[in-house]
């Protein structure tokens, strides 16, 4: 397992999420000393060949540090003006910095659509893909600018989990004001254990997540273990380290204290850590017992398996897949729409063109369109490939991307 300790220059591309109170003081401002030590580090690494993303959070602390706002929970409009003032400056800094080692910045501002939809998540892929051949650092962020509390990633641990599986990195490091994961939060309880290795994300690790550690954070350890297990289920390993120190990275290359989070040795395929990523299902199905362990051995969902149909989604949306205790075990693509999936709910895959008046697809959600996303890997499929599309595809690239 000493895997977790390999030098950072052997891997091949890495995505760096950087904490707002790394980034910013309540009282001064931007750290430039810490911006200009942890750009030295990321041009260390390019220079060994290694592609770097950096998910940077900052820009409503900078702007709120800049407008002289006070402490405390900002309105929605006065979050979305300090960013507006926030990203400039931060911006700014992030290419002033780095190009002290000649390497420029190319500045990525994503909604939650922008990775939620196929078309848009294919297109932010792309530019990142072009700017990292071109030799530049991207610099990305939300669009807090436009974001609204209901269509918002809400933390850049879960964005930046994100980013590393659509660009294909083989590691992801969160830096924040915590150097690791502890069985319970370490500010609560003195004897909490530090977690250095993590084999997998089980339902016990997610258990020991704790709230956010500081007021200009908006995410804490039950975001980063969410995007743990994003990025993990993709094939891409993550370390959570401390950012409190100049030269971070430099300090985890020396050993420094940091929990490692091992990659999945199954990882689902692109397309289907894009389905597993989505952040906000349309809605669920939950299913029985018999169903769940149809799934676990890599067979599609029927109809007569699903007990309860919630929310309001089309053939195509993103739902969840719930046991039959409640906890989500999957994700995929809807086969029928929410209003004819409750019909067909319970019945047998026969039944379907009696109910529908026309002959429908045997699966709810065919294996195709599937993951699963609980503690256990998803084993490999032991149905035939369809002979049919199950989704409504327009673009061949898109079903292998």
């Amino acid at each position: 397992m000493r895997a977790a300790r390999k030098p950072l220059s052997t891997y091949r591309r890495i995505v760096i999420k950087i904490g707002s109170a790394l980034l910013v003081d309540r009282a001064s401002g931007l750290k430039t000393a810490w911006l200009d030590a942890i750009c030295a580090d990321i041009a260390a690494l390019k220079a060994k060949g290694v592609d770097v993303l950096v998910v940077s959070s900052g820009a409503i602390a900078l702007g709120r540090s800049v407008l002289k706002l006070p402490a405390g929970a900002l309105k929605l409009e006065e979050s979305q003006a300090a960013a507006a003032v926030g990203q400039i400056a931060l911006a700014r800094a992030w290419s002033e910095s780095l190009s002290r080692d000649a390497i420029i910045a190319g500045q990525v501002l994503l909604t939650l659509g922008d990775t939620e939809e196929r078309r848009r998540y294919l297109n932010a892929r792309a530019t990142m893909k072009q700017l990292l051949k071109m030799g530049a650092i991207p610099i990305i962020n939300e669009n807090d600018t436009v974001a609204t509390s209901e269509i918002r990633y809400g933390d850049n641990d879960r964005l930046a989990a994100r980013v590393a599986t659509m660009i294909g990195a083989d590691l992801l490091i969160l830096l924040s004001d915590i150097d690791g994961l502890y069985t319970a939060p370490p500010h609560l309880d003195p004897q909490a254990q530090f977690l250095e290795i993590i084999p997998s994300i089980t339902p016990e690790i997610e258990a020991m997540a704790g709230g956010a550690a500081s007021e200009l954070s908006r995410g804490g350890m039950r975001t980063k273990i969410d995007a743990g297990k994003m990025a993990t289920g993709a094939g891409c390993a993550m370390i959570i380290a401390s950012g409190k120190v100049d030269y971070p990275l430099s300090a985890l290359g020396e050993g420094a204290r940091s929990s490692w989070f091992a990659p999945s040795t199954t990882p689902v395929t692109a397309r289907k850590t894009w389905i597993a990523g989505q952040l906000l299902p349309s809605g669920s199905l939950s299913i029985d017992a018999g169903a769940e362990t149809a799934l676990r051995s890599g067979k599609s969902l029927l109809p007569a398996g699903v007990r309860d149909v919630t929310g309001s989604f089309s053939r195509g949306d993103t739902i969840a897949i719930l046991s039959a205790n409640g906890r989500e075990i999957a994700r995929g693509l809807a086969g029928y729409d929410a209003d004819e999936t409750r019909q067909i709910a319970g019945r047998k895959s026969g039944e379907i063109a009696d109910i529908l008046g026309y002959a429908g697809r045997a699966a709810m959600v065919h294996r195709d369109d599937l993951v699963m996303t609980g503690a256990t890997q998803e084993p490999m499929s032991r149905e035939p490939a369809s002979r049919e599309p199950v989704t409504e595809e327009t673009e061949r690239s898109d079903i292998h991307a």
